[in-house]
């Protein structure tokens, strides 16, 4: 670094930074792929293993796109950092939102500001920040939906708010979980967990062919 020029301080887990602090940290750090703040507390990613989250995450990752192709109005984003409030900046695996009468909204310099209507995470198991901390803040800021799938746990959480507390989605008795924010968003926990993407799939088209479906569509579109 040239003398007389500051150093910008490098994001560490544990920092207690501003949201403007963080962002300020964040953006001198081009190699970090993937930092958050949660509650005020930073959290810097660790490098990603394939079998914990890599290739859940792609799963995931298709099912919620597939979706998102066949609702216009639903728009779909992968590691995207959200400007919730002023103490959470958190970057979720997945995200889906309303285009138009959500609750959250494009910023000018392209940043998601608000809450998306759906929050996926993929994490190790329950212990994680992701289902206290980063729970909480969904929650109070209103995220309607989180789903979480706990890949050592073997475990698929997806919890839905009523009355500002979360509570978990059922699936049906084929063992598939019903969006109740994005209609047609269907999901067959059991083929997931035991790695059938074929059968999430079917589920999945199942629900993009429904009625609720059919008629959520022509409802974003007027």
């Amino acid at each position: 670094m040239p003398a007389g020029i500051d150093r910008v301080p490098e994001l560490v887990t544990g920092d207690r930074l501003t949201r403007a602090e963080f962002e300020r940290r964040y953006e001198a750090m081009p190699h970090c792929k993937k930092a958050e703040l949660v509650e005020g507390v930073v959290y810097v990613g660790s490098p990603v293993n394939h079998q914990r989250h890599g290739g859940p995450h792609a799963r995931l990752c298709g099912w919620l796109a597939l979706y998102c192709n066949h609702t216009p109005g639903v728009d779909v984003s992968d590691n995207a950092t959200v400007r919730l409030d002023l103490d959470n900046e958190p970057q979720p695996d997945l995200q889906a939102r309303l285009v138009q009468g959500g609750r959250s909204s494009l910023s000018a310099d392209g940043y998601i500001e608000g809450a998306p209507e759906v929050a996926v995470e993929v994490t190790a198991s329950r212990v994680s920040y992701d289902l206290h901390d980063k729970l909480r803040a969904y929650r109070r800021n209103g995220v309607q939906e989180y789903l979480v799938w706990r890949t050592d746990d073997r475990e698929v959480d997806w919890f839905t708010l009523r009355e500002g507390a979360y509570e978990r989605l059922p699936s049906d008795t084929h063992g598939v979980a019903r969006s109740l924010v994005l209609p047609g968003l269907w999901l067959d926990v059991l083929a997931l967990l035991r790695g059938d993407g074929l059968a999430v799939e079917r589920a999945l088209r199942n629900g993009i062919d429904s009625a609720e479906h059919r008629a959520f569509v022509a409802r974003l579109a007027t």
